[in-house]
């Protein structure tokens, strides 16, 4: 198994998972090591798996190692939002070119490909609504990621149809779990919390997100691989939807702080209002269940990741704070 992007947050979750639960795979791991990739991520399966340093945008390699594989897992992308709102080529680069020369070599050596995207590329949702999104959702992205990622996801059901590349897609809400860089939502205002700093929210907090641990993501990957029809998309979601506001409260409250101590910062432009996923098909078709469907559960353990781990996260953090100083946030 050949898995790009695999010392990234989701990615590294996925190798752990994979080597821990899945003997049958030997693991290579292709990882540009930029600023969110990094090889601590990977260091307690480092003996199990081999790594390649290498960019998803170089052609030769990315064949090489393609051909070399069975099924190849497509995690790399460029994935901040900020950041794409400051600088977006990296993320046509990584997101459009990248998936790009990935379809090139699987369809050259026949193999098995999983795209890994994210609900961002339906744009949002109302307020205050009951509606989720479908694999049927039109597409409405409103940011230079999820515009980038969107790409990607037709150029991947392009190759299905033009060349009958055998690929299955999933996109997910948003994950939480370990390894999660600290610029991120939920491990900010932990790490915040951690060094005695009260969390942040954007503007008024009332956007809402549907939040689902990064093991459970995880499963889901697995299963589509075993049992998911080529050409297929499946959307990943726990169904835990709540508030920004809501969740650095309820992340105040698993550590022992008053709900109300956080700062509200500008909020960002263009920034979705709602995500949320149906994800009845994964259920109903490949019996994929949750373990974690609990918040407050998968959350505790998070914390607790994140207070154990702090060697992992401190540097991280400082370069991520001098990023959102520079935009104001």
């Amino acid at each position: 198994m050949l898995v790009t992007g695999g010392a990234g947050f989701i990615g590294a979750n996925f190798v752990h998972h994979t080597v821990t639960r899945r003997s049958d795979f030997e693991v290579c791991v292709l990882d540009a090591l930029t600023y969110a990739g990094d090889r601590d991520n990977l260091k307690e399966v480092a003996h199990d798996i081999r790594f390649v340093e290498g960019n998803v945008c170089d052609t030769e390699l990315v064949d090489r190692l393609v051909a070399d594989a069975d099924v190849v897992i497509h995690f790399a992308a460029e994935s901040h939002v900020d950041n794409s709102l400051r600088d977006p080529g990296p993320f046509v680069r990584s997101n459009i070119i990248g998936t790009y020369v990935v379809l090139e070599a699987v369809r050259r050596h026949g193999r098995r490909l999983h795209h890994i995207s994210t609900d961002e590329v339906f744009g949002d949702l109302e307020l205050d609504a009951d509606d989720r999104f479908t694999e049927a959702s039109a597409y409405n992205p409103s940011s230079p990621y999820s515009a980038t990622k969107a790409s990607s996801d037709m150029l991947v059901r392009a190759w299905v149809r033009s060349f009958e590349v055998a690929a299955t897609l999933s996109n997910c809400a948003n994950n939480y779990g370990p390894y999660q860089h600290p610029e991120k939502f939920v491990p900010r205002q932990v790490t915040h919390i951690l060094q005695g700093r009260p969390p942040r929210l954007y503007g008024t907090g009332r956007n809402a997100r549907e939040w689902t641990h990064v093991e459970d993501h995880n499963d889901a990957v697995h299963l589509i691989l075993e049992k998911g029809r080529i050409g297929e998309t499946y959307l990943i979601g726990s169904g835990c939807e709540v508030t920004n506001k809501a969740m650095v409260e309820l992340i105040l409250e698993l550590m022992g702080e008053p709900v109300d101590r956080y700062e509200k910062v500008p909020d960002r432009p263009g920034h979705d209002l709602r995500y949320a996923n149906d994800s009845s098909k994964l259920r109903n078709l490949l019996g994929w269940r949750p373990r974690h469907r609990h918040l407050g559960s998968g959350l505790a353990t998070t914390i607790d990741w994140y207070r154990e781990n702090e060697w992992w996260w401190k540097p991280r953090k400082e370069a991520a704070e001098l990023r959102y100083s520079e935009l104001g946030r």
